[in-house]
């Protein structure tokens, strides 16, 4: 029988495992070097996706259907409120909040058109207070609860009618909270509507209501308030807030000229960003325009494109 000698097979043993170590590492730092090919890129919406982690589940929630997406129902605080989630999330927990009047004219008015580019949409019932100081309050308590959740800073705010107010309330107490305010017929003075103190039809027994969340002792107290939007433009402007509008030219309820056009001009002297489209001949309804991708495309391209998501 013939014999072998250990040592030898055990160097031989060894040259072979350095040889296959060393052709391995070769071929990974080859590999390694190589571009991805097209199927192997990752998309930009994949990265933001895998950097999102927001937390969908609520205490006592209740899931029903939104526009074709899937709604989480539940309380906050002793407040409606709700979340809809987009089928595909675009990443970094985007979100539209409509303010008031979150079933009225959806269609028209961006919010399901968002959700199918990826956004998420919120809403929290705060009551007809007129975007009051304890409104304020309840809004900036929920959005600090949805970014504990995983979602965006800066939202995109919806402000139909009276919405209006309290998204630029909001805005002007909370700019680093906010990209984007989309109004739509919005009311951003209130001696305007409901007061009634110009060219607009008024509304008596909503101004007796907007004193009373205010706490105004007087109606002198009222007129002179300094809070209204068209008053509270720089904070917004020195965050780089994007303001669009829709306005209808013949709206005597919420008049363009004593809302929405004084913010246009002063909103451009402090050099901030504003566009408005105008419905030639359309009253106060309907909100929102015929094909709101103009909206949509003006959000993404103040947030997904400009970045202006955290």
């Amino acid at each position: 029988m013939k014999k072998y000698n250990p040592i030898g097979i055990g160097l031989c043993v060894m040259l072979v495992t350095i040889f296959a170590i060393q052709s391995a590492t070769i071929r990974c730092n080859a590999w390694a070097q190589q571009p991805p090919s097209s199927n192997e890129t990752t998309s930009p919406t994949k990265e933001l996706a895998k950097l999102s982690s927001i937390d969908l589940r609520f205490e006592g929630e209740t899931i029903d259907r939104w526009q074709g997406f899937q709604r989480h129902r539940f309380q906050f605080q002793g407040m409606e409120a709700w979340v809809v989630e987009p089928n595909k999330p675009i990443g970094s927990g985007l979100f539209s909040w409509c303010l008031m009047f979150p079933g009225a004219f959806t269609d028209r008015c961006a919010a399901p058109q968002l959700l199918e580019r990826g956004f998420y949409h919120v809403y929290l019932s705060v009551g007809n207070t007129f975007g009051s100081p304890e409104a304020v309050e309840q809004l900036a308590s929920f959005h600090q609860f949805l970014i504990q959740r995983g979602f965006a800073k800066r939202a995109v705010l919806i402000g139909i009618s009276r919405g209006g107010l309290y998204a630029h309330r909001y805005a002007s107490e909370h700019p680093e909270n906010v990209s984007v305010i989309y109004g739509d017929a919005a009311v951003l003075d209130m001696k305007s509507w409901p007061g009634g103190k110009g060219k607009g039809k008024g509304s008596p027994g909503d101004w007796q209501a907007m004193k009373q969340s205010y706490g105004f002792s007087s109606e002198a107290d009222a007129i002179a308030y300094d809070g209204n939007p068209i008053d509270q433009l720089s904070p917004l402007a020195r965050q780089k807030i994007a303001l669009v509008y829709v306005v209808g030219d013949a709206d005597d309820v919420v008049p363009y000229e004593e809302n929405t056009s004084l913010v246009e001009a002063r909103y451009k002297e402090l050099g901030g960003t504003v566009e408005v489209y105008h419905k030639p001949g359309v009253g106060h309804h309907p909100h929102g325009l015929d094909d709101p991708k103009p909206l949509v495309d003006f959000i993404i391209r103040h947030t997904v494109d400009g970045k202006q998501n955290r």
